[in-house]
């Protein structure tokens, strides 16, 4: 049975890929391989190919995944500052409206970018869906 390394290289002779830096390099929006190169053309769309280095970044799958993580931190924030709020003030609904809406909101739009970024990194580091040089098989399934 073949060990999995994180960060270690797949292929006989390719170099080992930094799943930390990768993913730091993505959380600041910048190209996993070089960490020159900007990773996004505009709010959450990749770009193409790296203009520095000219790793193709086009092929990514982050799918969901981002926003399940930003929902995860985000909700843990926001739902234990509220209950903290709450258990030490009297205030009204509408007040926890008017305060903790804005707030999950803004963090969400803060957070969804970089999190892509580094979900863009570790598929990188990773060598998934194409980073590795090899294309991804279709997935068949059998008709019932």
């Amino acid at each position: 049975m073949e060990e999995r390394i994180f960060g270690g290289a797949d292929h006989v002779g390719e170099a080992r890929r930094s799943v930390f830096e990768s993913m730091r390099r993505g959380f600041f929006g910048k190209c996993p391989h070089c960490g020159k190169g900007r990773l996004f053309r505009s709010f959450l769309k990749t770009v193409d190919h790296c203009a520095e280095c000219g790793e193709e970044m086009s092929h990514h799958r982050a799918d969901d995944l981002p926003a399940y993580l930003v929902i995860v931190v985000v909700g843990h924030i926001v739902v234990g500052a509220f209950m903290g709020v709450e258990a030490a003030t009297a205030w009204s609904s509408w007040v926890h409206l008017a305060i903790w809406v804005p707030i999950t909101i803004l963090m969400s739009l803060a957070l969804i970018g970089p999190i892509k970024g580094a979900v863009v990194g570790l598929q990188w580091a990773l060598r998934m869906h194409g980073f590795g040089g090899e294309k991804d098989a279709l997935e068949t399934h059998p008709e019932l």
